[in-house]
């Protein structure tokens, strides 16, 4: 959400006309999550969540260099962000299948 602080302003000024820099004071954080989660995909924060994620191979085919470059950052960032329980489950299967393959155990 930090990444896209500037997208969320600029989303929310252009579908509900509110300046955040002005209401985020007041604004509760249900409101605000709300908000949020109903903007459109005619904002620009709406336009590059679908960038981000979209599947369709077709749909891929025909993506501008600029929509490629945006997704694909995406994904990158993405895969980066892996917890400390995901990498220690992935390490243990990598070890488990290892141990299988040399055909000893723990």
């Amino acid at each position: 959400m930090i990444d896209d602080f500037d997208l969320i302003v600029s989303s929310f000024q252009t579908q509900y006309g509110i300046r955040l820099s002005q209401e985020l004071d007041t604004m509760k954080w249900d409101e605000f999550k709300d908000l949020l989660s109903g903007l459109n995909n005619k904002t620009p924060l709406g336009a590059i969540v679908e960038i981000r994620s979209e599947t369709d191979k077709e749909v891929l085919k025909h993506f501008t260099k600029d929509q490629r470059r945006i997704r694909n950052e995406w994904r990158r960032k993405q895969a980066k962000e892996v917890t400390q329980d995901q990498m220690d489950q992935l390490l243990e299967g990598l070890k488990q299948g290892f141990m299988e393959l040399a055909g000893g155990s723990d």
